[in-house]
Protein backbone atom coordinates (compact mmCIF):
# COMPACT_ATOMS: atom_id res chain seq x y z
CA UNK A 1 0.00 0.00 0.00
CA UNK A 2 1.04 3.34 -0.82
CA UNK A 3 2.04 5.91 1.97
CA UNK A 4 3.73 9.18 1.84
CA UNK A 5 6.94 7.52 2.11
CA UNK A 6 6.24 4.98 -1.08
CA UNK A 7 5.71 5.20 -4.21
CA UNK A 8 4.47 1.80 -6.12
CA UNK A 9 5.51 1.65 -9.98
CA UNK A 10 3.37 -0.46 -12.00
CA UNK A 11 5.04 -1.56 -15.11
CA UNK A 12 1.86 -2.78 -17.14
CA UNK A 13 3.83 -4.30 -20.35
CA UNK A 14 6.11 -6.61 -18.37
CA UNK A 15 4.82 -9.85 -19.26
CA UNK A 16 4.11 -8.84 -22.97
CA UNK A 17 7.48 -8.00 -23.14
CA UNK A 18 8.78 -10.68 -21.13
CA UNK A 19 6.95 -14.04 -23.07
CA UNK A 20 8.99 -13.36 -26.24
CA UNK A 21 11.98 -13.35 -24.26
CA UNK A 22 11.11 -16.75 -22.71
CA UNK A 23 10.24 -18.04 -25.92
CA UNK A 24 13.50 -17.48 -27.53
CA UNK A 25 15.15 -18.80 -24.28
CA UNK A 26 13.71 -22.15 -24.72
CA UNK A 27 14.31 -21.91 -28.90
CA UNK A 28 17.99 -21.97 -27.60
CA UNK A 29 17.19 -25.00 -25.08
CA UNK A 30 18.34 -23.24 -22.10
CA UNK A 31 16.64 -23.59 -18.82
CA UNK A 32 14.65 -26.29 -20.04
CA UNK A 33 13.25 -29.03 -17.39
CA UNK A 34 10.70 -30.54 -19.31
CA UNK A 35 10.88 -33.06 -22.34
CA UNK A 36 7.11 -33.81 -23.90
CA UNK A 37 7.33 -37.05 -26.21
CA UNK A 38 5.08 -37.81 -28.98
CA UNK A 39 6.01 -41.33 -31.48
CA UNK A 40 9.63 -40.62 -31.81
CA UNK A 41 9.49 -36.86 -31.52
CA UNK A 42 10.63 -35.09 -28.48
CA UNK A 43 9.74 -31.09 -27.55
CA UNK A 44 11.42 -29.26 -24.69
CA UNK A 45 10.21 -26.77 -22.28
CA UNK A 46 9.42 -25.23 -19.45
CA UNK A 47 6.93 -26.72 -16.65
CA UNK A 48 6.20 -23.26 -14.96
CA UNK A 49 5.32 -21.93 -18.21
CA UNK A 50 3.27 -24.99 -19.70
CA UNK A 51 1.39 -25.16 -16.17
CA UNK A 52 0.84 -21.34 -16.10
CA UNK A 53 -0.69 -21.50 -19.59
CA UNK A 54 -1.94 -24.91 -20.33
CA UNK A 55 -4.83 -26.42 -17.66
CA UNK A 56 -3.68 -29.87 -18.63
CA UNK A 57 -0.22 -29.63 -17.38
CA UNK A 58 -1.05 -27.67 -14.46
CA UNK A 59 -2.92 -30.11 -12.80
CA UNK A 60 0.21 -32.44 -13.37
CA UNK A 61 2.77 -30.21 -12.82
CA UNK A 62 1.03 -28.53 -9.27
CA UNK A 63 0.05 -32.08 -7.86
CA UNK A 64 1.50 -35.37 -6.69
CA UNK A 65 1.58 -37.14 -10.34
CA UNK A 66 4.39 -39.59 -10.97
CA UNK A 67 5.14 -36.87 -14.12
CA UNK A 68 5.73 -33.97 -12.11
CA UNK A 69 9.33 -35.09 -11.48
CA UNK A 70 10.21 -36.71 -14.53
CA UNK A 71 12.40 -35.45 -16.95
CA UNK A 72 10.71 -37.26 -19.78
CA UNK A 73 6.95 -37.35 -20.13
CA UNK A 74 5.64 -39.35 -23.13
CA UNK A 75 1.86 -38.08 -24.34
CA UNK A 76 -0.72 -39.99 -25.99
CA UNK A 77 -3.68 -39.45 -27.69
CA UNK A 78 -2.35 -36.36 -29.46
CA UNK A 79 -0.23 -35.79 -32.38
CA UNK A 80 3.34 -34.56 -32.20
CA UNK A 81 2.47 -31.73 -34.83
CA UNK A 82 -0.78 -30.87 -33.00
CA UNK A 83 1.12 -30.83 -29.54
CA UNK A 84 4.34 -28.84 -31.19
CA UNK A 85 1.99 -25.80 -31.79
CA UNK A 86 -0.01 -26.03 -28.41
CA UNK A 87 3.32 -25.89 -26.69
CA UNK A 88 4.59 -23.00 -28.96
CA UNK A 89 1.02 -21.23 -28.25
CA UNK A 90 1.71 -21.56 -24.76
CA UNK A 91 4.31 -19.12 -25.28
CA UNK A 92 3.27 -16.90 -27.66
CA UNK A 93 -0.56 -17.42 -27.53
CA UNK A 94 -0.58 -17.75 -31.15
CA UNK A 95 -1.76 -20.83 -33.12
CA UNK A 96 -2.30 -20.83 -37.13
CA UNK A 97 -5.13 -23.28 -38.01
CA UNK A 98 -5.65 -23.98 -41.59
CA UNK A 99 -7.34 -27.27 -43.19
CA UNK A 100 -4.64 -29.59 -43.10
CA UNK A 101 -4.11 -29.32 -39.46
CA UNK A 102 -7.80 -27.94 -37.70
CA UNK A 103 -9.04 -31.43 -36.93
CA UNK A 104 -5.60 -32.27 -34.98
CA UNK A 105 -5.20 -28.98 -33.36
CA UNK A 106 -8.79 -29.37 -31.96
CA UNK A 107 -8.19 -33.10 -30.97
CA UNK A 108 -4.92 -31.94 -28.97
CA UNK A 109 -6.68 -28.09 -27.75
CA UNK A 110 -9.64 -30.48 -26.12
CA UNK A 111 -6.94 -33.19 -24.33
CA UNK A 112 -5.00 -30.39 -23.16
CA UNK A 113 -7.82 -28.55 -22.49
CA UNK A 114 -7.09 -25.29 -24.16
CA UNK A 115 -10.77 -23.96 -24.00
CA UNK A 116 -10.04 -20.69 -26.45
CA UNK A 117 -8.15 -22.70 -28.83
CA UNK A 118 -10.85 -25.38 -28.82
CA UNK A 119 -13.87 -22.91 -29.49
CA UNK A 120 -11.11 -21.26 -32.40
CA UNK A 121 -11.19 -24.51 -34.28
CA UNK A 122 -14.41 -24.74 -34.02
CA UNK A 123 -15.05 -21.50 -35.27
CA UNK A 124 -12.97 -22.21 -38.02
CA UNK A 125 -14.73 -25.20 -39.24
CA UNK A 126 -18.44 -23.72 -39.12
CA UNK A 127 -17.26 -21.21 -41.19
CA UNK A 128 -16.03 -23.80 -43.86
CA UNK A 129 -19.49 -26.26 -43.17
CA UNK A 130 -19.92 -27.52 -46.77
CA UNK A 131 -22.97 -29.81 -47.84
CA UNK A 132 -20.03 -32.59 -48.66
CA UNK A 133 -18.17 -31.87 -45.32
CA UNK A 134 -20.92 -31.69 -42.84
CA UNK A 135 -22.34 -34.89 -41.52
CA UNK A 136 -18.39 -35.71 -40.67
CA UNK A 137 -17.76 -32.85 -38.94
CA UNK A 138 -20.88 -32.98 -36.92
CA UNK A 139 -19.72 -36.52 -36.29
CA UNK A 140 -16.23 -35.62 -34.93
CA UNK A 141 -17.19 -32.99 -32.79
CA UNK A 142 -19.69 -35.02 -31.37
CA UNK A 143 -16.49 -37.13 -30.31
CA UNK A 144 -15.27 -34.30 -28.81
CA UNK A 145 -18.03 -32.74 -27.01
CA UNK A 146 -17.91 -29.64 -28.81
CA UNK A 147 -21.91 -28.95 -28.24
CA UNK A 148 -21.57 -25.59 -30.38
CA UNK A 149 -20.02 -27.03 -33.62
CA UNK A 150 -22.92 -29.83 -33.25
CA UNK A 151 -25.66 -27.52 -33.54
CA UNK A 152 -24.20 -25.44 -36.32
CA UNK A 153 -23.76 -28.73 -38.19
CA UNK A 154 -27.72 -29.37 -37.08
CA UNK A 155 -28.67 -26.24 -38.69
CA UNK A 156 -26.50 -26.53 -41.69
CA UNK A 157 -27.89 -29.77 -42.49
CA UNK A 158 -31.65 -28.72 -41.89
CA UNK A 159 -31.05 -25.88 -44.15
CA UNK A 160 -29.13 -27.45 -46.67
CA UNK A 161 -30.70 -30.62 -46.61
CA UNK A 162 -31.04 -31.79 -50.17
CA UNK A 163 -28.16 -30.75 -51.23
CA UNK A 164 -25.98 -32.83 -48.44
CA UNK A 165 -28.57 -35.81 -49.60
CA UNK A 166 -26.22 -35.76 -52.84
CA UNK A 167 -23.27 -36.24 -50.75
CA UNK A 168 -21.15 -39.30 -50.22
CA UNK A 169 -21.27 -38.57 -46.21
CA UNK A 170 -24.93 -39.29 -46.79
CA UNK A 171 -24.86 -42.30 -48.79
CA UNK A 172 -22.67 -43.76 -45.47
CA UNK A 173 -24.94 -42.58 -42.66
CA UNK A 174 -25.48 -44.75 -40.26
CA UNK A 175 -29.89 -45.90 -39.71
CA UNK A 176 -30.25 -44.13 -36.19
CA UNK A 177 -28.64 -40.91 -37.78
CA UNK A 178 -30.69 -40.68 -40.84
CA UNK A 179 -33.81 -41.53 -38.74
CA UNK A 180 -32.92 -38.83 -36.75
CA UNK A 181 -32.65 -36.58 -39.50
CA UNK A 182 -35.43 -36.74 -41.74
CA UNK A 183 -37.57 -36.70 -38.46
CA UNK A 184 -36.59 -32.90 -38.07
CA UNK A 185 -39.88 -30.52 -38.21
CA UNK A 186 -36.79 -27.88 -39.32
CA UNK A 187 -35.40 -29.31 -42.62
CA UNK A 188 -35.46 -27.33 -45.48
CA UNK A 189 -37.54 -28.38 -48.38
CA UNK A 190 -39.34 -27.07 -51.01
CA UNK A 191 -41.42 -30.67 -50.92
CA UNK A 192 -41.63 -33.68 -48.79
CA UNK A 193 -41.08 -35.58 -51.76
CA UNK A 194 -37.36 -34.41 -51.24
CA UNK A 195 -37.25 -36.43 -48.44
CA UNK A 196 -38.91 -39.57 -49.62
CA UNK A 197 -36.28 -39.75 -52.45
CA UNK A 198 -33.23 -39.36 -50.08
CA UNK A 199 -34.67 -42.25 -48.21
CA UNK A 200 -34.86 -44.24 -50.71
CA UNK A 201 -31.83 -43.56 -52.33
CA UNK A 202 -29.97 -44.11 -48.94
CA UNK A 203 -31.41 -47.37 -48.57
CA UNK A 204 -30.76 -48.46 -52.77
CA UNK A 205 -27.43 -47.56 -52.10
CA UNK A 206 -26.98 -51.20 -50.25
CA UNK A 207 -30.48 -53.14 -50.72
CA UNK A 208 -29.35 -56.24 -49.17
CA UNK A 209 -28.13 -54.37 -45.50
CA UNK A 210 -30.66 -51.48 -45.60
CA UNK A 211 -34.25 -52.74 -47.25
CA UNK A 212 -35.47 -53.88 -44.00
CA UNK A 213 -34.80 -50.13 -42.41
CA UNK A 214 -37.42 -48.57 -44.97
CA UNK A 215 -40.47 -48.74 -42.91
CA UNK A 216 -39.10 -46.82 -39.82
CA UNK A 217 -37.37 -44.83 -42.11
CA UNK A 218 -40.80 -44.15 -43.85
CA UNK A 219 -42.51 -43.59 -40.91
CA UNK A 220 -40.61 -40.17 -40.28
CA UNK A 221 -41.36 -39.29 -43.87
CA UNK A 222 -44.66 -36.95 -44.08
CA UNK A 223 -46.17 -38.78 -46.67
CA UNK A 224 -49.55 -37.27 -46.10
CA UNK A 225 -48.06 -34.49 -47.63
CA UNK A 226 -47.32 -35.66 -50.51
CA UNK A 227 -49.53 -34.78 -53.66
CA UNK A 228 -52.03 -37.55 -54.07
CA UNK A 229 -50.53 -37.77 -57.69
CA UNK A 230 -46.88 -38.51 -56.38
CA UNK A 231 -48.50 -40.99 -54.13
CA UNK A 232 -50.23 -43.08 -57.00
CA UNK A 233 -47.46 -42.25 -59.48
CA UNK A 234 -44.51 -42.49 -57.45
CA UNK A 235 -44.56 -44.11 -54.09
CA UNK A 236 -46.97 -46.52 -55.32
CA UNK A 237 -45.05 -47.97 -58.36
CA UNK A 238 -41.83 -48.20 -56.43
CA UNK A 239 -40.89 -51.62 -56.27
CA UNK A 240 -39.57 -51.17 -52.58
CA UNK A 241 -43.08 -50.16 -51.04
CA UNK A 242 -44.91 -52.36 -52.59
CA UNK A 243 -43.23 -55.63 -51.96
CA UNK A 244 -43.59 -54.57 -48.07
CA UNK A 245 -47.46 -54.80 -45.76
CA UNK A 246 -45.89 -52.06 -43.41
CA UNK A 247 -44.72 -49.55 -46.20
CA UNK A 248 -47.87 -50.18 -48.34
CA UNK A 249 -49.82 -49.32 -44.17
CA UNK A 250 -48.26 -46.18 -44.44
CA UNK A 251 -48.97 -45.32 -48.15
CA UNK A 252 -52.60 -46.10 -47.37
CA UNK A 253 -53.11 -43.70 -44.42
CA UNK A 254 -51.56 -41.07 -46.70
CA UNK A 255 -54.05 -41.84 -49.16
CA UNK A 256 -57.04 -41.74 -46.46
CA UNK A 257 -55.52 -38.09 -45.50
CA UNK A 258 -56.39 -36.88 -48.82
CA UNK A 259 -59.35 -39.19 -49.62
CA UNK A 260 -61.73 -38.57 -46.58
CA UNK A 261 -60.99 -34.34 -45.30
CA UNK A 262 -63.68 -34.84 -43.13
CA UNK A 263 -61.93 -37.25 -40.71
CA UNK A 264 -58.39 -35.38 -40.77
CA UNK A 265 -58.51 -33.69 -37.31
CA UNK A 266 -58.49 -37.25 -36.32
CA UNK A 267 -55.45 -38.51 -38.59
CA UNK A 268 -53.38 -35.23 -36.89
CA UNK A 269 -49.83 -36.29 -36.26
CA UNK A 270 -46.28 -35.74 -36.47
CA UNK A 271 -46.40 -36.92 -40.36
CA UNK A 272 -49.27 -34.01 -41.77
CA UNK A 273 -47.80 -30.97 -39.80
CA UNK A 274 -45.35 -29.50 -42.48
CA UNK A 275 -41.75 -28.59 -41.83
CA UNK A 276 -40.49 -25.82 -41.22
CA UNK A 277 -37.01 -24.30 -41.10
CA UNK A 278 -36.14 -21.24 -38.66
CA UNK A 279 -33.35 -19.86 -40.18
CA UNK A 280 -34.74 -19.34 -43.84
CA UNK A 281 -34.77 -15.98 -43.74
CA UNK A 282 -37.31 -14.61 -46.95
CA UNK A 283 -37.19 -11.43 -49.17
CA UNK A 284 -40.83 -10.04 -48.35
CA UNK A 285 -41.72 -7.90 -51.80
CA UNK A 286 -44.38 -5.50 -51.90
CA UNK A 287 -45.27 -5.44 -55.44
CA UNK A 288 -47.28 -2.62 -57.36
CA UNK A 289 -49.96 -0.75 -55.54
CA UNK A 290 -50.85 3.04 -55.67
CA UNK A 291 -49.39 6.51 -54.55
CA UNK A 292 -50.99 8.58 -52.56
CA UNK A 293 -53.02 10.50 -54.93
CA UNK A 294 -54.69 6.87 -55.46
CA UNK A 295 -52.66 6.25 -58.87
CA UNK A 296 -51.45 2.57 -59.79
CA UNK A 297 -47.48 1.82 -59.68
CA UNK A 298 -45.47 -0.76 -61.33
CA UNK A 299 -43.08 -0.27 -58.87
CA UNK A 300 -41.72 -3.05 -56.33
CA UNK A 301 -39.60 -3.19 -53.29
CA UNK A 302 -38.75 -5.72 -51.15
CA UNK A 303 -37.48 -6.01 -47.69
CA UNK A 304 -34.67 -7.72 -45.86
CA UNK A 305 -34.87 -8.88 -42.55
CA UNK A 306 -30.95 -9.55 -41.92
CA UNK A 307 -30.74 -5.45 -42.50
CA UNK A 308 -34.06 -4.17 -41.43
CA UNK A 309 -34.91 -1.89 -44.32
CA UNK A 310 -37.09 -2.02 -48.01
CA UNK A 311 -35.20 -1.32 -51.20
CA UNK A 312 -36.37 -0.77 -54.56
CA UNK A 313 -36.33 -4.15 -56.77
CA UNK A 314 -36.99 -4.22 -60.57
CA UNK A 315 -40.33 -3.10 -61.63
CA UNK A 316 -42.98 -5.05 -63.19
CA UNK A 317 -43.57 -4.20 -66.99
CA UNK A 318 -47.19 -3.07 -66.36
CA UNK A 319 -48.97 -0.49 -63.75
CA UNK A 320 -50.85 -3.02 -61.13
CA UNK A 321 -52.78 -1.98 -58.31
CA UNK A 322 -55.20 -4.56 -56.19
CA UNK A 323 -52.63 -7.39 -57.65
CA UNK A 324 -52.72 -10.87 -56.81
CA UNK A 325 -49.14 -12.05 -55.69
CA UNK A 326 -48.00 -15.55 -55.09
CA UNK A 327 -44.61 -17.08 -54.82
CA UNK A 328 -44.28 -20.87 -56.59
CA UNK A 329 -41.16 -22.52 -57.41
CA UNK A 330 -39.28 -19.61 -55.71
CA UNK A 331 -40.71 -17.55 -57.91
CA UNK A 332 -42.95 -14.46 -58.01
CA UNK A 333 -46.26 -13.76 -60.08
CA UNK A 334 -48.11 -10.86 -60.44
CA UNK A 335 -51.51 -11.86 -61.50
CA UNK A 336 -54.07 -9.09 -63.32
CA UNK A 337 -55.11 -6.13 -61.26
CA UNK A 338 -55.91 -2.70 -61.85
CA UNK A 339 -53.81 -0.42 -64.22
CA UNK A 340 -55.94 2.73 -63.61
CA UNK A 341 -58.29 2.36 -66.05
CA UNK A 342 -59.17 -1.30 -66.88
CA UNK A 343 -58.82 -4.62 -65.10
CA UNK A 344 -56.16 -6.94 -66.21
CA UNK A 345 -56.06 -10.69 -67.00
CA UNK A 346 -52.23 -10.29 -67.81
CA UNK A 347 -49.79 -12.10 -65.64
CA UNK A 348 -46.00 -11.76 -65.01
CA UNK A 349 -43.59 -13.95 -63.44
CA UNK A 350 -40.17 -12.39 -61.10
CA UNK A 351 -37.30 -14.96 -61.09
CA UNK A 352 -34.48 -13.73 -58.37
CA UNK A 353 -31.90 -15.12 -59.83
CA UNK A 354 -32.50 -13.16 -63.04
CA UNK A 355 -33.90 -10.08 -61.84
CA UNK A 356 -36.28 -10.19 -64.73
CA UNK A 357 -40.02 -10.08 -64.95
CA UNK A 358 -41.47 -12.08 -67.56
CA UNK A 359 -44.81 -12.26 -68.88
CA UNK A 360 -46.32 -15.56 -68.94
CA UNK A 361 -50.21 -16.78 -70.29
CA UNK A 362 -52.93 -14.39 -69.50
CA UNK A 363 -56.34 -15.56 -67.70
CA UNK A 364 -59.64 -16.64 -68.96
CA UNK A 365 -60.50 -13.38 -67.21
CA UNK A 366 -59.94 -10.21 -66.26
CA UNK A 367 -59.62 -9.36 -62.54
CA UNK A 368 -58.08 -6.95 -59.73
CA UNK A 369 -58.78 -7.68 -55.87
CA UNK A 370 -58.19 -10.56 -56.79
CA UNK A 371 -56.84 -13.78 -54.16
CA UNK A 372 -54.76 -15.71 -55.21
CA UNK A 373 -52.72 -19.20 -53.70
CA UNK A 374 -50.11 -21.72 -54.96
CA UNK A 375 -50.99 -25.45 -53.74
CA UNK A 376 -49.64 -28.82 -55.55
CA UNK A 377 -47.51 -27.05 -58.04
CA UNK A 378 -50.51 -24.75 -59.43
CA UNK A 379 -51.46 -21.42 -58.76
CA UNK A 380 -55.09 -20.62 -57.69
CA UNK A 381 -57.10 -17.38 -58.72
CA UNK A 382 -60.33 -17.21 -56.91
CA UNK A 383 -62.88 -14.35 -57.28
CA UNK A 384 -61.99 -10.83 -57.56
CA UNK A 385 -63.63 -7.93 -59.74
CA UNK A 386 -63.73 -7.54 -63.21
CA UNK A 387 -64.83 -4.38 -63.70
CA UNK A 388 -68.94 -4.69 -63.55
CA UNK A 389 -69.40 -7.50 -60.55
CA UNK A 390 -67.56 -9.14 -57.92
CA UNK A 391 -66.58 -12.98 -59.53
CA UNK A 392 -67.31 -16.46 -58.27
CA UNK A 393 -65.22 -18.29 -60.99
CA UNK A 394 -61.64 -19.84 -59.96
CA UNK A 395 -58.74 -20.15 -62.38
CA UNK A 396 -55.63 -23.14 -62.07
CA UNK A 397 -52.06 -22.46 -64.06
CA UNK A 398 -50.24 -24.75 -64.86
CA UNK A 399 -46.80 -23.96 -65.06
CA UNK A 400 -45.95 -26.86 -66.93
CA UNK A 401 -47.76 -25.96 -70.20
CA UNK A 402 -48.10 -22.26 -69.46
CA UNK A 403 -51.90 -22.65 -69.08
CA UNK A 404 -54.65 -21.14 -67.14
CA UNK A 405 -57.89 -23.34 -67.12
CA UNK A 406 -61.02 -22.82 -64.94
CA UNK A 407 -61.91 -25.04 -62.43
CA UNK A 408 -65.37 -25.35 -59.87
CA UNK A 409 -66.76 -21.68 -59.22
CA UNK A 410 -66.74 -20.71 -55.41
CA UNK A 411 -70.21 -20.95 -53.91
CA UNK A 412 -70.30 -16.88 -53.58
CA UNK A 413 -69.02 -13.96 -55.16
CA UNK A 414 -65.86 -12.72 -53.16
CA UNK A 415 -64.10 -9.59 -54.68
CA UNK A 416 -61.35 -8.49 -52.44
CA UNK A 417 -61.54 -12.18 -50.43
CA UNK A 418 -58.73 -13.52 -48.78
CA UNK A 419 -57.23 -16.35 -50.11
CA UNK A 420 -54.82 -19.23 -48.56
CA UNK A 421 -53.46 -22.86 -49.32
CA UNK A 422 -53.43 -24.75 -46.56
CA UNK A 423 -53.34 -28.84 -45.89
CA UNK A 424 -53.92 -29.58 -49.23
CA UNK A 425 -56.71 -27.24 -50.14
CA UNK A 426 -57.38 -23.55 -51.04
CA UNK A 427 -59.38 -21.54 -48.65
CA UNK A 428 -61.49 -18.26 -49.88
CA UNK A 429 -62.13 -16.18 -46.77
CA UNK A 430 -64.80 -12.97 -46.43
CA UNK A 431 -65.07 -10.57 -49.59
CA UNK A 432 -68.10 -8.79 -50.78
CA UNK A 433 -70.45 -9.78 -53.29
CA UNK A 434 -70.94 -5.70 -53.94
CA UNK A 435 -73.95 -6.05 -51.68
CA UNK A 436 -73.05 -7.32 -48.51
CA UNK A 437 -69.47 -8.35 -46.78
CA UNK A 438 -69.10 -11.73 -45.86
CA UNK A 439 -67.82 -13.77 -42.82
CA UNK A 440 -68.38 -16.85 -44.59
CA UNK A 441 -65.20 -19.15 -45.60
CA UNK A 442 -65.26 -21.77 -47.64
CA UNK A 443 -63.06 -24.40 -48.71
CA UNK A 444 -61.72 -26.03 -52.62
CA UNK A 445 -60.39 -29.64 -52.67
CA UNK A 446 -58.31 -30.16 -55.76
CA UNK A 447 -58.84 -33.89 -55.50
CA UNK A 448 -62.77 -33.65 -55.51
CA UNK A 449 -63.05 -30.19 -57.06
CA UNK A 450 -65.79 -29.35 -54.83
CA UNK A 451 -65.75 -25.94 -52.40
CA UNK A 452 -67.59 -26.77 -49.22
CA UNK A 453 -68.42 -24.14 -46.75
CA UNK A 454 -66.30 -24.10 -43.67
CA UNK A 455 -66.57 -22.04 -40.35
CA UNK A 456 -67.12 -18.72 -40.87
CA UNK A 457 -64.60 -16.01 -38.96
CA UNK A 458 -65.88 -13.77 -36.17
CA UNK A 459 -65.81 -10.70 -37.85
CA UNK A 460 -67.06 -9.76 -41.70
CA UNK A 461 -64.14 -8.95 -43.32
CA UNK A 462 -63.37 -7.65 -46.81
CA UNK A 463 -60.11 -6.10 -48.11
CA UNK A 464 -58.18 -8.56 -45.68
CA UNK A 465 -55.07 -10.06 -45.25
CA UNK A 466 -54.77 -13.91 -44.88
CA UNK A 467 -51.78 -15.91 -44.21
CA UNK A 468 -51.18 -19.24 -43.04
CA UNK A 469 -48.10 -19.84 -39.91
CA UNK A 470 -47.70 -23.09 -37.77
CA UNK A 471 -50.47 -25.14 -39.16
CA UNK A 472 -52.93 -22.18 -38.70
CA UNK A 473 -54.73 -20.01 -40.56
CA UNK A 474 -54.72 -16.27 -40.09
CA UNK A 475 -56.47 -13.05 -41.26
CA UNK A 476 -55.99 -9.56 -40.01
CA UNK A 477 -57.63 -6.01 -40.97
CA UNK A 478 -60.18 -5.33 -43.48
CA UNK A 479 -63.37 -3.81 -43.91
CA UNK A 480 -66.99 -4.55 -42.51
CA UNK A 481 -69.33 -1.95 -44.07
CA UNK A 482 -68.93 0.51 -41.52
CA UNK A 483 -65.49 0.25 -39.64
CA UNK A 484 -61.82 -0.01 -41.05
CA UNK A 485 -60.45 -2.84 -39.18
CA UNK A 486 -57.70 -3.38 -36.99
CA UNK A 487 -58.61 -7.00 -35.02
CA UNK A 488 -56.62 -10.07 -36.42
CA UNK A 489 -58.17 -13.58 -36.19
CA UNK A 490 -56.57 -17.31 -36.06
CA UNK A 491 -58.23 -20.34 -37.31
CA UNK A 492 -57.72 -23.62 -35.49
CA UNK A 493 -57.72 -26.84 -37.68
CA UNK A 494 -58.46 -29.27 -34.75
CA UNK A 495 -60.74 -27.20 -32.65
CA UNK A 496 -62.31 -25.97 -36.06
CA UNK A 497 -62.54 -22.92 -34.08
CA UNK A 498 -61.70 -18.77 -34.56
CA UNK A 499 -60.15 -16.79 -31.82
CA UNK A 500 -59.19 -13.54 -31.64
CA UNK A 501 -55.45 -12.53 -31.29
CA UNK A 502 -53.70 -9.21 -30.33
CA UNK A 503 -54.98 -6.30 -32.60
CA UNK A 504 -52.75 -4.38 -34.85
CA UNK A 505 -51.53 -0.91 -33.64
CA UNK A 506 -53.59 0.65 -36.91
CA UNK A 507 -56.66 0.20 -39.03
CA UNK A 508 -55.70 -1.48 -42.28
CA UNK A 509 -58.04 -2.04 -44.92
CA UNK A 510 -56.31 -3.18 -48.11
CA UNK A 511 -53.59 -4.87 -46.15
CA UNK A 512 -51.50 -7.72 -47.50
CA UNK A 513 -50.33 -10.53 -44.61
CA UNK A 514 -47.69 -12.50 -45.43
CA UNK A 515 -45.44 -14.99 -43.17
CA UNK A 516 -41.66 -14.90 -43.10
CA UNK A 517 -38.79 -16.12 -40.28
CA UNK A 518 -42.09 -17.32 -38.00
CA UNK A 519 -43.70 -14.27 -37.49
CA UNK A 520 -46.93 -11.98 -39.80
CA UNK A 521 -46.18 -9.26 -41.20
CA UNK A 522 -49.07 -6.84 -42.18
CA UNK A 523 -48.13 -4.81 -45.38
CA UNK A 524 -49.46 -1.28 -46.06
CA UNK A 525 -53.22 -0.89 -46.25
CA UNK A 526 -55.95 2.38 -45.76
CA UNK A 527 -56.67 3.48 -42.68
CA UNK A 528 -60.22 5.22 -43.55
CA UNK A 529 -57.82 8.72 -44.86
CA UNK A 530 -55.13 8.06 -46.24
CA UNK A 531 -53.01 5.18 -47.68
CA UNK A 532 -50.24 3.58 -45.73
CA UNK A 533 -46.51 2.96 -46.05
CA UNK A 534 -45.88 1.19 -42.39
CA UNK A 535 -45.61 -2.29 -41.72
CA UNK A 536 -45.57 -4.31 -38.68
CA UNK A 537 -44.94 -7.98 -37.52
CA UNK A 538 -46.75 -9.69 -35.01
CA UNK A 539 -44.93 -12.79 -32.96
CA UNK A 540 -47.05 -15.90 -31.78
CA UNK A 541 -45.03 -16.44 -28.93
CA UNK A 542 -45.57 -13.19 -27.49
CA UNK A 543 -48.91 -12.48 -29.23
CA UNK A 544 -47.69 -8.75 -30.12
CA UNK A 545 -47.58 -6.49 -33.19
CA UNK A 546 -44.51 -4.54 -33.44
CA UNK A 547 -43.62 -1.87 -36.20
CA UNK A 548 -40.86 -2.92 -38.77
CA UNK A 549 -39.23 -0.36 -41.68
CA UNK A 550 -41.95 1.35 -43.54
CA UNK A 551 -42.03 0.94 -47.19
CA UNK A 552 -40.19 3.27 -49.03
CA UNK A 553 -41.97 3.84 -52.16
CA UNK A 554 -45.33 2.35 -51.65
CA UNK A 555 -48.35 4.04 -50.10
CA UNK A 556 -50.63 0.44 -49.89
CA UNK A 557 -52.39 -1.46 -52.11
CA UNK A 558 -49.83 -4.13 -52.51
CA UNK A 559 -49.51 -7.31 -52.77
CA UNK A 560 -46.85 -9.30 -51.14
CA UNK A 561 -45.17 -12.18 -51.60
CA UNK A 562 -42.21 -13.90 -50.11
CA UNK A 563 -38.90 -15.44 -51.86
CA UNK A 564 -36.31 -17.86 -49.64
CA UNK A 565 -32.82 -17.15 -49.82
CA UNK A 566 -30.50 -19.53 -48.67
Amino acid sequence: MATEDSYVFYQADLPTLSFPVIEDIRRQGKLCDVTLKVDDQAFTGHRIILAATIPYFHAMFTHDMMESKQKEITIQGIEASALEALINFAYSGKVKIHTNNVQSLLVGASFLQLGKVREACCEYLKKRLHPNNVLGVRSFADTLGCSLLVEASNRFIQKHFVEVCSSDEFMSLNFQDLFEIIGRDELYVASEEQVFEAVILWVKKDVVSRQDKLPELLTKVRMPLLTPYYLTDRVATEELIRTSHRCRDLLDEAKDYHLMPERRPLLQSRRTRPRCCPDIIGLIYAVGGLTKAGDSLSTVEVYDPNIGRWQMAEAMTMLRSRVGVAVMHNKLYAIGGYNGSERLSTVEVFSQDTKVWTKVASMNCKRSAVGVASLYNRLYVCGGYDGVSSLNTVECYNVDNNEWTMVTSMSKHRGAAGVVAFEGHIYALGGHDGLSIFDSVERYDPQTGQWILMPPMLTKRCRLGAATMNGKIYVCGGYDGSTFLQTAEVYDVLTKQWSFIASMNVKRSRVALVTNCGKLYAVGGYDGESNLSTVEAYNPETNEWSFVASMCAHEGGVGVGVISIL
